[in-house]
């Protein structure tokens, strides 16, 4: 490049300020740079191994579509393509990272595409609130209580999503948590709320990532065990990690952040804890270090019991009870509920985003057990996921 400069603009020129002479060959400059790269990103695009994957954004990219008459005619041809190309564009990975900081550095915004960072960690603006989405929830939990477990201990828990605690900081804008939190009171009275906001902070969570830090839930365990009768101290676990960690945000922003480190709660009682799964019908453990970002399996959040699963049965022979818990939850209790079998003999996951809640019967004994609706506040503002 520097080359190219030389060749085209020389010394001479600039020493005896031919302006119009400089600005024609800088005109040709940009002209044999675009005729370059003109030539060359189709070579490149041809010649480069295609990724079936991207780790970044955690989704499949496109692939090249068959082409046919009736996609000819009806455009839809054209459009597959055109997104394949924009999928496996050469340096692509390169270029995402320089528009983030031509966003942030250059043109000083304060997020892009809805990624901001602050003080070294990431987040996603999550704003207004929807109400309607806040009641819906409520409705859907008041409903399965009416529908399989009217007589039973049941307690509802909101998990404050990292903004709570980031984004009003740095000024950005956030939904109205208090106008939530009065919503699921005043619909939920049938239950009992353990509140968990004073619970965190935002070293509770990962930077690169949405969810929360399980070596840093000993006081949400506390919170949660006030209310159910139990106690666990986690500090008498032995504590393992697993680097690097490069968490959702990590690849959205585009950003070279610095990665995570997961770091887990294990010994005897949950090393022996066996984990039944509906989707295979399988025995597993709770913690699968044999998930690593790969085809096909690119969150490393999944460690925890393997990821989302619409039933999940948690069994602990050596737990200090034989309770049962049913939890109803979104992804942050992947983390805590290995916890938790510490003290109870059996704990039920169920994610109604994954399974009709009229099919629950079939396959969950809601009969003495307590009962603990865990959801995300991201989750409820976005109810509508929840399968009725």
């Amino acid at each position: 490049m520097v080359l190219l400069i030389r060749f085209c603009i020389s010394d001479s020129d600039i020493i005896a300020g031919k302006g119009d002479g400089i600005m024609r060959k800088l005109q040709k400059l940009w002209i044999i740079l675009f005729l370059g790269i003109l030539f060359t990103a189709p070579v490149l695009l041809l010649i480069m191994p295609k990724q079936q994957y991207s780790i970044s954004e955690r989704r499949k990219l496109k692939t090249m579509p068959a082409i046919t008459m009736d996609g000819i005619l009806d455009k839809s041809c054209m459009q597959s393509i055109e997104e394949y190309l924009l999928d496996h564009f050469p340096f692509r990975e390169q270029l995402r990272r320089m528009k983030a900081y031509y966003a942030y550095d250059i043109l000083q915004q304060k997020e892009n595409n809805g990624i901001y960072v602050a003080g070294g960690c990431a987040g996603k603006l999550e704003y207004p609130l929807r109400e309607s989405e806040i009641a819906k929830a409520a409705d859907r939990m008041l409903s399965l209580k009416q529908q399989y477990f009217p007589d039973a201990r049941t307690y509802y828990a909101i998990v404050p999503d990292k903004n709570y605690y980031q984004a009003s900081a740095y000024g950005y804008p956030v939904m109205d948590y208090e106008k939530l939190d009065n919503i699921l009171q005043k619909k939920l009275t049938d239950m009992s709320q353990i509140s968990l906001w004073d619970t965190l902070t935002i070293e509770n969570y990962y930077c690169t990532d949405t969810h929360w830090r399980q070596e840093r839930l000993q006081p949400v365990v506390d919170r949660i065990g006030e209310q159910l009768d139990f106690s666990i101290d986690l500090s008498t676990l032995r504590k393992e990690s697993i680097y690097p960690f490069y968490g959702v945000y990590y690849g959205q922003s585009a950003l070279p952040l610095q990665p995570d480190t997961i770091c887990y709660y294990t010994d005897e009682i949950i090393e022996n804890v066996q984990v039944w799964n509906l989707e295979d019908d399988q025995i597993e453990s709770v913690y699968r270090p044999q998930i690593t970002e790969k085809e096909g399996q690119v969150d490393l959040y999944d460690f925890y019991l393997g990821g989302a699963s619409p039933v999940q049965v948690l069994t602990s022979p050596q737990a200090q009870t034989d309770r049962k818990l049913i939890i109803f939850r979104d992804s942050f209790g992947s983390s805590l509920a290995p916890l938790l079998s510490e003290v109870y003999h059996e704990i039920i996951l169920i994610d109604t985003r994954y399974i009709s809640a009229s099919r629950l019967g079939e396959y969950v004994d809601f009969t003495d057990a307590d009962v603990l609706f865990l959801y995300n506040t991201l989750l409820l503002n976005h109810a509508s996921m929840l399968k009725e």
